[in-house]
């Protein structure tokens, strides 16, 4: 499975912000598709997941309600909407999948198998 992470860029404060990430093949129903983001200098942490199914959707607890999650069954694709952005939002967006994840472990970077080369967000205030 390749992963492939766009439409990150340059957006002022307050604005809003839709990444995309294109999966290579169809997930099977039990996959998780995640967003995590990381900025210079600290750990990649989670922004999002949901269950390509659709029967679970998961969110950071510190952003809950300015992102969200969307799949594509049509396009194979994942999509993050970020809205009111923020200075502290800039960070490089990775898209990952994990066809065993369970629930209690979305959240877990190192949960996920496969990951994409990233797209980078920069807020400017």
């Amino acid at each position: 499975v390749q992963l492939q992470a766009s439409g990150g860029g340059l957006v002022q404060a307050g604005g809003s912000l839709k990444l995309s990430c294109a999966v290579s093949e169809r997930p099977v129903s039990r996959t998780v598709m995640g967003w995590f983001r990381q900025a210079p200098g600290k750990e990649r942490e989670f922004v999002a997941a949901m269950r390509w199914s659709g029967s679970g959707t998961w969110y950071s607890d510190s952003e809950k309600g300015r992102f969200t999650i969307t799949r594509d069954n049509a396009k194979n694709t994942v999509s993050l909407q970020i809205d009111s952005l923020k200075a502290e939002d800039t960070a490089v967006y990775f898209c990952a999948a994990g066809a065993r994840i369970i629930n209690t472990s979305v959240r877990v970077a190192t949960a996920y198998d496969h990951w994409g080369q990233g797209t980078q967000v920069t807020v400017s205030s």
